[in-house]
């Protein structure tokens, strides 16, 4: 290697430094760290650094020996898949509308962006704020019971409206759909409009061109809004506990759980489970498309 090619190497690996530290100290050592407890001993009151399989093996007790329904933890992960899955639909439906709408439909550059600011607005407040802000209206009591029991559209308050999944997928949705509308509408606003009018030259109904040119070409922002969602969903225990009133489990609340009780191998082992479960679906997801090029 010539001296040029050598300093522009050290150049690069200079630049690159900073980052790879922060990666390693904020990342890869607390990772390493908690696969590392996951695999310690631990009684009552205290953790024993001795190798043991016991935080897995009680997690998951009775799973390969009894019924599927009958095991408690794959009914748990179970679920936790069930609210990623509708949270990653409706994400997936409002952001496409919402990221279609500000990249055709907007022609102009100023008002794309100050739309596109104006749903930045939620993430102004805290998430438990916006949670919260939906027990009012959904409560038993609330603004949406009061006014169908006005209307006579129900004889009683709903209970099904708070506490309950229902409260649970629509308070993560409301959080978490504009992770989903950024990468979309990146994806939509570098499609060249020119294969557009060639669609619609060529015969194509709106359907047609929406199908076959925009939604291919807006697959990497949806693939990368995918990610967001469900990484986020497949670890929240926040929005759970509080929307569903402390009573519906997820992978995200089993965590916590053992990390109140002071078991720290037992939830760094569920949270090893959680991790290689969520891993193995971003990588289902990055099979699709190569979301390298939109990065």
């Amino acid at each position: 290697m010539t001296p040029s090619t050598i300093a522009r190497h050290m150049v690069a690996w200079a630049q690159a430094a900073p980052m790879a530290l922060v990666f390693l100290a904020f990342f890869v050592i607390p990772l390493a760290l908690v696969v590392t407890v996951s695999f310690w001993d631990y009684n009552d009151w205290e953790m024993i650094p001795t190798f043991s399989g016991r935080g897995y093996t009680e997690s998951f007790e009775g799973c390969l020996t009894k019924l599927p329904e009958a095991c408690t933890m794959l009914k748990t992960y179970g679920q936790t898949l069930k609210f990623s899955f509708l949270v990653w639909f409706f994400t997936l439906a409002i952001g496409f509308t919402v990221a279609y709408f500000l990249a055709f439909h907007v022609t102009s550059t100023t008002w794309q962006i100050g739309l596109s600011l104006l749903c930045t607005i939620p993430f102004w407040t805290s998430n438990v704020i916006r949670m919260i802000a939906w027990i009012p209206l959904l409560g038993r009591n609330g603004l949406v019971n009061k006014t169908l029991v006005g209307l006579h559209l129900v004889d009683r308050p709903v209970e099904w409206l708070l506490y309950s999944e229902f409260s649970v997928v629509l308070a993560l949705v409301h959080l978490f759909t504009f992770f989903m509308v950024v990468p979309i509408f990146n994806s939509m606003i570098r499609i060249d409009r020119r294969l557009i009018e060639a669609a619609r030259d060529a015969g194509a109904t709106g359907w047609q061109t929406l199908w076959n040119v925009i939604v291919p070409l807006s697959k990497p922002g949806i693939v990368i809004g995918s990610i967001f969602v469900v990484t986020i969903v497949m670890g929240d225990f926040v929005t759970v506990g509080v929307m569903g009133g402390q009573q519906i489990a997820s992978a995200g609340k089993i965590v916590q759980t053992h990390l109140d009780a002071l078991q720290f191998p037992v939830a760094a082992a569920n949270a090893v489970v959680l991790l290689a479960a969520t891993l193995l679906i971003i990588a289902a997801m990055t099979r699709l498309v190569d979301v390298r090029k939109e990065l």
